[in-house]
């Protein structure tokens, strides 16, 4: 056989190779992905959930109150 011939049959051979090793990368990564989240959606629960800090109404710090407020007093 011509060695062009034989040079081009063995670089698409190899390329069909390397094409097939990454698809099965690929295809492996994405089952250890799937197994990651099934493992890790088992453990969630309510202590996993995110919690809000109260955010203050007032520059100081301090939160409105839901009581009534006294009307203020007037000045003697």
């Amino acid at each position: 056989m011509h060695p062009d011939f034989l040079r081009e049959m063995t670089a698409q051979h190899g390329r069909d190779l390397r094409e097939r090793a990454h698809r099965a990368h690929l295809a492996r990564t994405a089952r250890q992905a799937r197994r990651a989240l099934r493992r890790h959606a088992r453990h969630l629960d309510e202590a996993d959930a995110i919690v809000v800090p109260a955010i203050p109404d007032y520059v100081d710090g301090s939160f409105r109150s839901e009581a009534a407020v006294p009307a203020a007093r007037r000045a003697a």
